[in-house]
């Protein structure tokens, strides 16, 4: 009997590297969080204690259901906006297509925070607009704070992951279809609710699900906004960073089920894709719509005035941060004082942003091409295992993986709590799902001839690799690094959990000047984080041709 002989190739050592670093970084903190979840400080040994108290005890299991409610109400705001918009924008000659295109993406890259403390700014107790009606019309405006308050931010923040995914969908549905529905005699309003929205349901439900993840896992924007309204994030914050003594194995507990709720909801969209998948020629895109003079600014408005909406927190927060400010507040009068006293005061947030994230850009785009290329090429177990473990950071909010890695990191043999490894660690496991997707979809479509010529040519494995795939890959895997590029500067979730004295980051600093109300200097802060999105998104447009992707 011939036993099968392993091949001790370039490539073996590259799985045993990339499987020893899924292991180190990713599974081993997971598994370590799950077992700090069965035990307590109050009794000693294996213990359910922590998980009887969450479903005995109102004032947890009640946050879990606000999470839910939140989530689920913001997906279906986002809905009722976004599907429209997407219609709009893929069916008819909108004034500025492009350009609110552009506007529609650069909303949605900037943290939802950042959107929290704009409408803080506009419509809190002493927000701009709130002092306006007050001072001038007599007339007290309701509370943006609570659940209405947060539900306004992600919808408005969140609704371009529906936008994205419907739109494409809708660009690239088979017009027969629709000329089939006509020719029976069906108007347009019918086709669209019969044949065109029933067609392109999976991304629908894509970008629903995207709105509602996204929400879940949030932390920022309860946060600053949600004023007793405690969600499940917040709680596991709460819990771990309590000023009484931190409770980690009830916070392990806490996150232990956001992750199954993620993780359920997840699974459930992915059964329901299943059952719901269609498959088009796409041979016959269908026709802009021409619309003129009135019908035509009819059909702009609407997107206009959303997409107003959705961009109004960066223009709000670039043009407070050069208003003069005084312990009360914003005082009129344009001014540097705000950037002079940032570049004084929090130069170190500014430069452990940048030199975080460029780290983790240039790790993520080399394990990326490792991982993609195992994945699209070296079919079997390893290469099936890496591509489910790779999305396993995808259902992890971030306050939870933080958690983790402190859990798992703040012990011998590895200590990394507080340092700046664990910062650069956390941003390259949440954000490298969003890359690998990119690099593994752009290497589908190669041929791989080219690289079978070249090994045939007695060139080896590894210089193959480097010399002719990775890049003819570059091009995608830049435009995901880009994209993961912008999410990480603009990351606080995992970074509020891990940051040191010396580690803070530009969010970090946001969130905690907005605590002691230093509006000025978080707004000017939260511009260089802007200005640094916009150029990045420009560059990504640029390298992309215009074609946006999202996971």
């Amino acid at each position: 009997m011939l036993k099968h002989k392993i091949k001790l190739d370039f490539w073996f050592w590259v799985k045993i590297f990339v499987v020893l670093v899924m292991l180190l970084f990713l599974i081993y903190p997971f598994i370590t969080l799950i077992t700090r979840s069965f035990f307590s400080n109050k009794v000693e040994g294996i213990t359910l204690m922590n998980y009887q108290r969450f479903f005995t005890k109102k004032y947890y299991y009640s946050a879990l259901g606000r999470s839910l409610f939140i989530s689920f109400t913001s997906m279906i705001t986002c809905l009722i906006i976004g599907v429209p918009v997407a219609y709009l924008m893929s069916r008819y000659n909108v004034f500025g297509k492009k350009y609110l295109h552009i506007l529609i993406i650069m909303s949605l890259m900037s943290p939802p925070f950042i959107g929290a403390y704009s409408w803080i700014m506009l419509f809190g107790r002493s927000g701009l607009v709130t002092r306006f009606f007050a001072d001038v019309l007599g007339i007290m405006l309701p509370s943006i704070y609570g659940k209405v308050g947060i539900i306004a931010v992600f919808t408005f923040k969140l609704f371009p992951y529906v936008y994205l995914y419907t739109s494409g969908a809708m660009g690239s549905i088979d017009s027969s279809l629709e000329e089939a529905a006509e020719n029976l005699g069906s108007n347009r309003l019918r086709r669209l609710w019969t044949v065109t929205l029933p067609v392109i349901m999976p991304s629908i439900a894509a970008g629903a699900i995207m709105v509602f993840m996204t929400s879940l896992a949030d932390f920022g924007t309860p946060m600053l906004i949600g004023e007793g309204y405690t969600v499940l994030p917040v709680l596991v914050y709460n819990e771990y960073m309590s000023e009484i003594g931190g409770n980690a194995y009830l916070a392990s507990a806490l996150s232990v089920v956001v992750v199954f709720c993620s993780t359920s909801i997840l699974l459930i969209q992915k059964f329901y894709l299943s059952r719901k998948n269609y498959v088009m020629t796409a041979m016959r895109p269908p026709k802009e719509i021409e619309v003129h003079k009135l019908k035509r600014v009819l059909v702009t408005l609407p997107v206009v005035l959303v997409t107003f909406i959705g961009i109004l927190p960066q223009i709000v927060v670039i043009v407070s941060s050069f208003i003069k400010t005084d312990f009360t507040g914003f005082v009129g009068g344009f001014s540097l004082d705000n950037y002079e006293t940032i570049l004084r005061r929090l130069f170190s947030n500014i430069r452990n942003t940048f030199v975080f994230s460029s780290i983790a850009i240039l790790l993520i785009i080399i394990i990326d091409m490792l991982i993609s290329y195992i994945i699209v090429r070296q079919k079997g177990l390893t290469a099936q295992i890496m591509d489910v473990l790779i999305m396993f950071p995808y259902v992890i909010p971030g306050a939870v993986l933080g958690i983790s890695l402190i859990v798992a990191f703040n012990k011998e043999p590895l200590i990394l709590t507080g340092t700046a490894g664990i910062m650069i660690i956390a941003l390259v496991v949440r954000k490298l799902p969003y890359t690998v997707r990119s690099g593994s979809a752009f290497l589908m479509q190669m041929d791989k001839s080219v690289e079978e010529a070249s090994i045939n040519l007695g060139v080896s494995p590894m210089k193959t690799f480097f010399h002719i795939t990775a890049r003819l890959m570059a091009p995608g895997v830049l435009s995901g690094a880009i994209l993961s590029w912008i999410t990480c500067i603009n990351e606080l979730s995992s970074s509020v959990m891990l940051y040191g004295g010396k580690t803070s980051t530009i969010s970090v600093a946001i969130y905690t000047e907005v605590v002691r109300n230093s509006y000025g200097t978080a707004a000017a802060l939260a511009s260089i984080l802007t200005f640094s999105t916009i150029l990045s998104l420009l560059i990504f447009l640029k390298v992309s041709k215009g074609k946006v992707s999202v996971v």
